[in-house]
């Protein structure tokens, strides 16, 4: 069943990818990529959707204010993720729905912006080639990850990276993604427009036409939860890179802007409207 929105008004920034129930420290809270990116987008003044996949039971009220297109499932994506001084270890417990480009509403379908965000494979590569006229924007660490039996998340190939990238105008993948492999962080940037890899407290680099250029963040940050920090990075990113046609410049915005988002927990995270004017500089 799809739980569809009556009469959906159009909107500047589609993402597409679960929302997530994240296991913390013996409690759960809403999560997944669409949630951190969606909140960020928001408050950079985007007209906001989502395109996803839950079971009924997800509490939601965070994102009340952001219409939803759900494809009711079963069980809601599940996490956990341990931070470690070796990195991230991550389980996934369950998984929900499989999401098509038919779930989008018509109103929806010339969105300025396309934000492709799996976090379990559960995005159909075929959405790239229904959205000529937008900017495509992916976040693929979704693409990037598989799990054993026990649920233990490593990371994978990505076989249809050939299909999807030549579509894409920008990519923003977390070094962990790639388990810290620079060969396939040179590959993927061989085959994207612009990629940009986000590294925790070294901030991120950006690569484009050949160049490569690093970003680092405030000094003097206290952290408190870095998880989604790399979503509200990407969302940034995108949407200052659709507003100025400039990699470095987006690349500078999103290091400033997701620094900030270490500081606070969960979905308190995204970017508050001072640091927005903060990081925000006029580009000619």
């Amino acid at each position: 069943m799809v739980y569809s929105l009556e009469n959906p008004q159009p909107i500047d920034y589609l993402l597409v990818g679960h929302l997530t129930c994240d296991l913390v420290n013996g409690s759960s809270r809403l999560g997944g990529s669409v949630a951190y990116a969606a909140l960020t987008a928001k408050a950079l003044g985007m007209r906001v959707g989502i395109i996803t996949s839950y079971a009924e039971d997800l509490p939601i009220d965070q994102l009340a204010s952001i219409p939803i297109i759900n494809l009711v499932s079963l069980t809601t994506t599940t996490f956990s993720n341990q931070e470690t001084p070796q990195g991230r270890i991550q389980k996934i417990y369950h998984r929900a729905e499989t999401l098509e480009y038919y779930l989008v509403p018509q109103a929806w379908r010339n969105s300025a912006i396309l934000h492709l965000a799996p976090v379990a494979q559960e995005v159909s590569a075929d959405f790239v080639r229904h959205f000529p006229h937008s900017f495509i924007g992916i976040t693929p660490q979704g693409w990037l990850r598989a799990w054993d039996k026990e649920g233990n998340v490593h990371p994978t190939e990505w076989p249809e990276a050939t299909f999807v990238l030549p579509y894409v105008n920008a990519t923003v993948i977390s070094i962990e993604d790639v388990g810290r492999n620079e060969e396939r962080i040179e590959e993927i940037s061989a085959s994207c427009h612009i990629l940009a890899v986000t590294e925790g407290a070294e901030g991120s680099r950006v690569y484009w036409n050949g160049d490569v250029r690093r970003f680092r963040p405030p000094a003097n940050l206290t952290e408190v939860d870095p998880v989604g920090a790399g979503d509200i990075y990407a969302a940034a990113f995108f949407i200052r890179l659709f507003e100025t046609r400039d990699p470095w410049e987006a690349g500078r915005f999103a290091t400033q802007l997701a620094s900030y988002s270490i500081t606070r927990a969960g979905l308190d995270s995204p970017p508050t409207r001072q640091e927005i004017e903060a990081c925000r500089i006029e580009v000619y």
